[in-house]
């Protein structure tokens, strides 16, 4: 149940984007290299939105409340691996991967957790 209730916060953090081009923030505020690069291509709006879910989602998780701020350290610490990248795409298409990779082990690894932790899964 708890499961469920999860991934329906996941496709409501999904869906919460109102922007033309779906970045998880304000476009006609960017500035910098990255910002302007993600605003101006899909794949990489669409990962900056799949990573600002996840992230929402991670740092919502009570198992993982006492981590929170690691999780924001670990937040800072790829928005400036991104900005690094400046407006090269190949290099923000591979910063997000690995991101979106890391934020979907930890969240996944939780909820094996408190679901081994519940005694309802194997």
């Amino acid at each position: 149940m708890k499961t469920l209730a999860i991934l329906a916060a996941l496709f409501g953090l999904a869906t919460l984007s109102t922007t033309a081009d779906a970045a998880s923030f304000n476009c006609g505020k960017a500035t910098t290299g990255d910002e302007i690069a993600i605003c101006r291509t899909t794949v990489l709006s669409e990962l900056d939105v799949a990573m600002a879910t996840l992230y929402g989602v991670r740092m919502q998780l009570p198992m993982l409340m006492g981590s929170r701020g690691a999780a924001q350290d670990e937040q800072r610490a790829f928005l400036q691996s991104r900005a690094a990248c400046g407006p090269d795409v190949p290099c923000l298409e591979a910063a997000y991967r690995r991101r979106n990779a890391e934020l979907n082990a930890t969240i996944a690894a939780a909820m094996q957790d408190y679901c081994r932790k519940l005694g309802i899964c194997g």
